[in-house]
């Protein structure tokens, strides 16, 4: 595995995480089109390992965006935790914030119910067709997005069920092909999220359900060995995925407030098409 190899694995990862086209979709395609090539990458087996790296990198870009929301909420969680030791209500301190981490608590509840599949899930990213169509699906889900009517909700009136929606819309996601933030900004405007609070929630909840994956990906990936001559591409790889990580939430960020999914929509519908077409045909 080379720096070129990990400078564009890590430019999808930064670009697909966060705009609605689906990383885990591209990053896949990506690495088929390279291992078919054979000639920017010497192994396959090492891009669980790398992909982990990628996906802590972008985590890390959606601190730097929602740094001041991460701290109030690290501030806000440890005041909580002392607050129910010294027996006093769990909404006694500053609630919007309170109201916040319990919601994203909640919207990730439902990725248990994947955690008996996790494997299944994971082997359909060697399914280009099943890739191509999960990114149709997702085009579907944007062009619904962007005519939906504004709503307005946020962290101090939604609902316990409009979370577990949200949650269980990102379960789905974890499919190669549906986009993660897609598909959750989706769900929160479906449930009467404002528009850039639905982009916030989606991105705030990553960082609970992204840590929790890398997680338990790593200790796979350890037991089974690192090969530390990927190190210099990984670096690479990360740095490169963390600045476009951050680029790609700010345009987003943007995007949402003009209701412009659409270009996204159609972009998934030809990737999904050609993907279906070429795996198919070769």
């Amino acid at each position: 595995m080379n720096i070129i190899y990990g400078i564009l694995l890590g430019l999808v990862q930064g670009v697909a995480e966060f705009l609605p086209i689906s990383s885990s979709g591209h990053l896949a395609l990506v690495e088929k089109l390279l291992g078919a090539g054979g000639a920017m990458v010497a192994t396959m087996d090492d891009s669980a390992f790398f992909n982990i790296m990628l996906h802590l990198a972008t985590l890390a870009a959606v601190i730097a965006a929602y740094r001041t929301d991460v701290r109030d909420m690290i501030v806000e969680f440890i005041a909580m935790v002392r607050g129910l030791r010294r027996g006093e209500s769990l909404m006694s301190g500053n609630i919007p914030v309170r109201r916040l981490i319990l919601m994203i608590l909640v919207s990730t509840l439902p990725l248990f119910l994947i955690l008996p599949f996790h494997h299944a899930i994971e082997g359909l990213a060697d399914v280009p067709w099943f890739i191509g169509a999960a990114l149709i699906v997702t085009g579907l889900l944007l062009y619904v997005a962007d005519r939906m009517p504004q709503g307005r909700k946020t962290e101090r009136d939604m609902t316990v069920v409009d979370a577990v929606v949200i949650g269980l819309a990102q379960a789905l996601a974890t499919m190669p092909g549906l986009s993660r933030s897609g598909t959750t900004i989706t769900a929160g405007m479906g449930r009467g999220l404002r528009r850039d609070f639905a982009v916030r929630f989606s991105f705030l909840m990553s960082l609970v359900s992204v840590l929790g994956a890398v997680v338990l990906s790593l200790i796979d990936v350890i037991q089974d060995g690192v090969d530390t001559s990927l190190l210099p591409a990984c670096f690479v790889g990360m740095l490169v995925a963390g600045v476009t990580g951050y680029l790609s939430i700010r345009l987003l960020q943007k995007i949402v407030a003009k209701k412009r999914f659409g270009g996204f929509a159609y972009y998934c519908w030809i990737v999904g098409v050609v993907s279906i077409i070429l795996s198919i045909a070769l």
